[in-house]
């Protein structure tokens, strides 16, 4: 078993690498949560190698925000409607009807607030732009799958060079939203679904990888051969085998071993 923990040596962000006999990840995560935390970790089996699927969760992950809160704002109901979300990331919620409610919250705002909220209030997290470009410079296929909406997704996977996109969508009639979504909901099923068919596709051998933050990435994160859990709620966090807690999402890549001179800016 291999076990990467950065941050430890020194506040430059060395990484220290660790070979055990096969053992349990469980315990050993357990334990070395409760000795070096907060740290920035990852556990595989083998040697770590570079994944060829990388698929990512949006809101909280790949950018600082949740968009339905932040557009929630502009219709005056952000603290409403971000309670809500706080409880679905938790896993107090049925994901499908926490979406429904918070979107029906929404309805008759207008959807210039949608590009308004877009480009003030949107920002990537720290070192995703890096993560991505480095990932796909090394061969690796980015896929950004979100129970958030393609209005916000869409412009996220552009600025951060995502090769496809996953998601919801916001109905909108008459230059406003209707309080309704456009087809069936991107959900934690088939956040798993689209990382084991793009998987499929790759053949077999390719390693997977995949980031995420709440409860609604749990299956995506078990799956993956690499599950990070970034900044993240307690449930995400349990389901994975590797976790983010101190650094930005370049941690991700020096717990790769992929050194910094070869990072995409």
């Amino acid at each position: 078993m291999r076990v990467a923990m950065a941050g430890l040596l020194d506040p430059a962000g060395d990484v220290l690498q660790l070979a055990l006999p096969e053992a349990e990840t469980g315990p050993l995560m357990q334990v070395l949560a409760e000795h070096f935390s907060p740290t920035d970790m990852l556990v595989g089996r083998d040697d770590f190698t570079l994944p060829r699927l990388f698929v990512s969760d949006m809101d909280s992950t790949m950018i600082g925000q949740e968009c339905i809160d932040e557009l929630a704002d502009f219709a005056g109901i952000k603290h409403q409607v971000a309670a809500i979300t706080e409880r679905a990331m938790q896993g107090e919620l049925d994901f499908e009807s926490a979406l429904r409610e918070r979107v029906m919250l929404l309805r008759d705002l207008s959807e210039g607030a949608i590009l308004e909220c877009l480009n003030t209030r949107i920002e990537p997290m720290p070192g995703a732009r890096v993560l991505v470009q480095t990932l796909r410079a090394n061969g690796c296929r980015t896929v950004l799958v979100t129970g958030g909406f393609h209005q916000f997704a869409d412009p996220v996977a552009e600025w951060l060079g995502f090769d496809r996109v996953v998601g919801n969508r916001l109905a909108i009639e008459g230059g406003a939203l209707t309080g309704g979504l456009v087809g069936p909901v991107t959900d934690s099923a088939v956040k798993r679904a689209t990382l084991e068919s793009e998987l499929a596709e790759l053949g077999e051998g390719a390693v997977s990888l995949a980031t995420g933050d709440g409860a609604n990435d749990v299956p995506m994160l078990i799956a993956a051969d690499y599950g990070v859990a970034y900044h993240a709620k307690q449930a995400a966090k349990l389901a994975a085998n590797g976790w983010i807690d101190r650094g930005d999402l370049t941690s991700v890549l020096k717990l790769l071993g992929i050194p910094e001179s070869d990072w995409v800016a």
